[in-house]
């Protein structure tokens, strides 16, 4: 029973001091994001490059969020997040530090777009702008 409560604890602190692991990065073609966004219950696509970027072009139906704000603005995201969570910026960086403050905060379906939006491009799918 000790060993039990010390590993609780243990486990308890590590997550009160963000130490808690993520258990990896999944990821989504863009032909899969594509028909993931026509299904019942697409995901909240979630585009992480600055508004300047955003403002260019951005994969359709996407929401902004700064990589620099994501662990702000949880309160917006979390609503959303039961469908699924996908999330790209320009060639993978911020997005990979952005899903794992997701799923270090409990987002449970989080995807990374293979790819990023570069990736999008050049597979000559539609951006909105």
């Amino acid at each position: 029973m000790r060993i039990r409560h010390a590993l609780l604890l243990a486990a308890s602190l590590a997550a009160l001091a963000g130490g808690v692991a993520w258990a990896g990065e999944k990821s989504v073609s863009a032909r899969e994001l594509t028909e993931l966004r026509a299904s019942a219950s697409p995901p909240l696509v979630l585009d992480v490059r600055t508004p300047e970027e955003f403002a260019a072009g951005h994969v359709p139906g996407a929401v902004n969020i700064p990589h620099t704000e994501v662990a702000a603005r949880l309160a917006e995201i979390e609503p959303e997040s039961a469908r699924g969570v996908v999330v790209y910026c320009e060639r993978g960086p911020r997005a990979e530090k952005s899903a794992r403050a997701l799923g270090e905060a409990g987002v449970r379906d989080v995807r990374l777009l293979d790819g990023n939006m570069q990736g999008w491009r050049e597979a000559g799918l539609p951006v909105e702008r």
